[in-house]
């Protein structure tokens, strides 16, 4: 299995922060933002893994993280000229993907939870789609999974006005190869994006989505407002300072993976 981070877009919501610096290098506490994403796809047994972002951004990110050996892993870059949505990433990473199953999280998603690596791990022989399912408080601004009394999905919408859930769906995503071509045959969604909602949709028409709700006790956090930042920060620090660990770091993370 292949990763992809998403470190594109234009970091609207963290304006002024972001006009002249990257979203994903912005600090977390005491790490880069994309640290996190990083560690989380390294926990999962992930090796290659391409990062995708715009042509003003990806030299940075390149100079912070390298070829990836610091991490025993390796690390590609592909630059994203126009941010068209998180669908657009399987596109411009075709043939980085191959014939391989997938990986994708948004650069600016922290995971956190005891026993997380090995949850993820387990999509390594994934069979069409997984997504997972986590509760908020306002599902509104997410993509939202509205399942039955049994667990199944019987609904997905893209940041619906009223959310007939309050299933939010975090941006970490497993395909496998078919992605690359459903994505390219997508057409671009009322707001001009090619959504990742989409695709999901279409694995689920084939009967081929999985859906699995993160266990309790495990942390989302999506870092793209100002409010996101700080509290993510907050976590972060606490964490750290109450249990010893180094949370989202991804030397860390390369060496407690050989226990999965």
């Amino acid at each position: 299995m292949k990763g992809i981070i998403l470190a594109g877009g234009l970091g609207t919501r963290l304006d002024p922060l972001t006009r002249v610096v990257s979203k994903q290098l912005l600090p977390v506490y005491d790490k880069p933002m994309i640290y996190y994403p990083l560690s989380t796809l390294i926990l999962a047994g992930i090796t290659e893994i391409v990062i995708i972002s715009s042509p003003s951004h990806l030299g940075s990110i390149e100079k912070l993280l390298g070829n990836g050996s610091d991490f025993n892993i390796s690390i590609q870059y592909i630059v994203q000229e126009i941010p068209r949505g998180i669908a657009d990433a399987f596109i411009i990473s075709a043939e980085f993907i191959d014939s391989s199953k997938v990986a994708l999280i948004l650069g600016d998603n922290l995971f956190y939870g005891q026993g997380l690596g090995r949850q993820l791990a387990r999509n390594k022989n994934l069979v069409g789609a997984k997504i997972f399912g986590y509760r908020v408080s306002d599902p509104s601004q997410y993509g939202v999974v509205t399942l039955d009394a049994e667990g199944r999905v019987v609904n997905l919408e893209e940041k619906p006005n009223r959310p007939k859930s309050e299933f939010a769906i975090p941006g970490l995503y497993f395909f496998d190869s078919r992605v690359k071509d459903i994505a390219a045959n997508l057409k671009p969604s009322s707001r001009g994006e090619l959504e990742i909602i989409d695709i999901i949709r279409e694995y689920w028409n084939l009967g081929e989505l999985e859906l699995e709700i993160l266990e309790q006790g495990t942390a989302w956090l999506d870092t793209g407002t100002p409010e996101g930042l700080f509290e993510a920060s907050s976590f972060v620090r606490a964490v750290q300072r109450r249990q010893g660990l180094s949370l989202g770091d991804p030397i860390t993370a390369s060496r407690n993976v050989t226990s999965l």
